[in-house]
């Protein structure tokens, strides 16, 4: 019948993949060394003390799992769904958990995150709400130079992570449209008609009709007094109070500094935040602004691409390519290091221990790990290079140690027990992109799109547009030099275009994720960071690799519904 020959078909392709599998655990279970020695043998009966005699006769007998140093060392490329860990022994409650960790060597953070250098991801907004959380985003720089320094300076220049696109006209202006969007809530009149002049007036909904669409603004706008303007450095307790001392005159306020308007902030915007849990100090640098950072080439238009940045006051530039191990990398590290000596530089991306030492010898103070690991990004089947991203976190953490310098994980991360392996197996920090895609933070409008599943037509759903840096879509704009492609006149992509769902905002789903991860770490026994690469390390932690075969004939399956539903 034809339904079985599809799943014949499809059973045939992961045969290969179940024989890998079996190979693996042969090439496991052949004899070799102890796996630990007697000393560590005896730390572990510390740490986790046995209750009889039988379990010891057991534990000498046979060991659970396998340390790091071997399974990384087989030859075999995992990524973090190939492997799992084993849990050990639980002395503290999850809430004495410690996720502060360090970005780069001068850069520290309170949580494990940091936002992708992705123009479907981190612009001021995200970059803004990561340092709330106190993780830190990347601006990305698929835009003019002047662009990416206004991102950064506008996330210096504030101290809630609220964000609007204030509608600035000049007195002469005139309004036709601007208040069918009902998420406006005013309109501010400067002396110029841009954000960096002098707050004249403003027009709030309540005061629009129809009948004043063919006038001037200065003829009916209100004129902006003391109590509608606060300094953009107001913190969230302090707009919410003078918020409720003005609400009968207007629930809105305008953040502003010396060098104009920096953004409205409504009350409704207030109490959102306010409802999601309780946000701390942030990352916050020596100034008390919050620390941002962005990403950068390696062309010689990127060093004035830099001091624009420096004069924005960015804190850490990421060398943004796919294979960083480049005499065109290295000499930009050398660069930023002699022209600001002050300025954290994180190199990458690498997947292998030689990669990193070049570009630790070169002087980097972080490196981003992983090649071909995004979501949308298609690195390892189009160039056939990379690695799998458990793999290769692990053996450039176990180089980056030895040097003092910070290890990101960037990509593949789809849950919070992905962030858990990561950080274990050495990283400090997760750089994430579809993670944090479709959030309210992320840059992009949001679309209804409707789709149809198994023959099924499913109703709309609200997404916001991603997109991998690699895609032909994304190199039109810019990014193709991160893949050193852009003087060639033929593009190929390393990457693909998508939507994600609407998630919400990260204010709200970030901290129940980094919940997850303290759980995790409970269960592993370790306290923080620092500790599990400690446990990792002397093998205390154990692992072994996930063999799926069930899921695997899940997968074709499905594969089978979908056949027989076009047919």
């Amino acid at each position: 019948p034809s339904w079985l020959v599809c799943l014949r078909t499809n059973l045939s392709l992961f045969f290969p993949q179940i024989l890998l599998c079996f190979s693996a655990v042969k090439s496991f279970s052949s004899p070799a060394a102890p796996l630990i020695s007697s000393a560590s043998r005896r730390s572990q009966a510390t740490a986790a003390p046995r209750h009889s005699t039988m379990s010891n006769n057991i534990a000498m007998e046979e060991e659970d799992g396998f340390g790091a140093k071997k399974l990384f060392n087989q030859g075999f490329s995992y990524t973090y769904d190939d492997v799992i860990f084993l849990p050990h022994y639980i002395d503290f409650p999850t809430d004495a958990v410690s996720l502060s960790t360090k970005l780069s060597r001068n850069i520290p953070l309170s949580i494990p995150c940091v936002s992708s250098p992705m123009d479907t991801v981190t612009e001021s907004h995200m970059a803004a709400a990561m340092a709330a959380l106190g993780g830190i985003g990347i601006v990305h720089y698929n835009t003019t130079p002047s662009a990416q320094a206004a991102f950064i300076r506008s996330v210096k220049s504030r101290r809630v992570p609220i964000q609007s696109s204030p509608i600035i006209f000049s007195p002469d202006s005139r309004i036709v449209n601007e208040f069918d969007d009902p998420a406006v809530p005013c309109v501010l009149v400067t002396e110029s008609g841009k954000p960096n002049s002098k707050l004249v007036g403003y027009v709030a909904r309540s005061d629009w009709s129809g009948e004043k669409q063919g006038a001037k603004l200065s003829d009916y706008m209100r004129p902006a007094d003391e109590s509608l303007v606060v300094p953009s450095n107001y913190d969230l307790d302090k707009l919410d109070s003078h918020l409720k001392q003005q609400e009968r005159e207007r629930d809105f306020a305008v953040l502003a500094e010396e060098g104009g308007v920096v953004d409205v902030v409504t009350k409704e915007d207030v109490e959102k935040v306010k409802g999601y849990p309780k946000l701390g100090k942030g990352t916050v640098s020596s100034d008390g602004s919050w620390m941002v950072g962005a990403a950068i080439g390696t062309r010689d238009s990127d060093k004035e691409r830099l001091e624009l940045l420096v004069k924005a006051g960015v804190d850490v530039v990421v060398l943004d390519s796919s294979q960083g191990n480049s005499i065109y990398q290295i000499e930009m590290i050398k660069y930023v290091k002699r022209t600001y000596p002050q300025l954290d530089v994180i190199g990458g991306n690498v997947v292998t221990m030689s990669q990193a030492q070049n570009l630790i010898a070169a002087g980097v103070d972080g490196l981003r790990v992983g090649m071909g690991s995004g979501s949308i990004c298609t690195t390892q089947e189009v160039c056939a290079v990379g690695r799998g991203q458990a793999t290769a976190v692990y053996k450039v953490a176990s180089v980056a140690s030895q040097s003092g310098v910070p290890v990101i994980a960037d990509g593949g991360i789809q849950y919070s027990g992905q962030i858990v392996k990561a950080l274990v197996l050495g990283a400090s920090t997760v750089m994430m992109g579809g993670f944090l895609a479709g959030s309210t933070e992320a840059p992009g409008q949001y679309v209804n799109k409707f789709f149809t599943l198994l023959g099924m037509h499913q109703d709309g759903t609200r997404v916001k547009k991603y997109r991998g840096m690699g895609s032909l879509e994304a190199m039109s704009k810019g990014s193709d030099q991160r893949y050193l492609g852009d003087k060639s006149k033929l593009k190929i992509a390393q990457g693909v275009v998508g939507a994600m769902p609407d998630k919400g905002s990260v204010l709200e789903f970030i901290p129940y994720t980094m919940q997850a991860v303290k759980q995790g770490f409970q269960d592993l026994g370790a306290s923080s960071l620092p500790s599990a690469h400690e446990l990792l390390r002397s093998q205390t932690l154990r692992l072994e690799v996930c063999l799926a075969p069930l899921s695997l004939l899940v997968v074709s399956f499905l594969n089978f519904l979908r056949w027989h539903a076009r047919n």
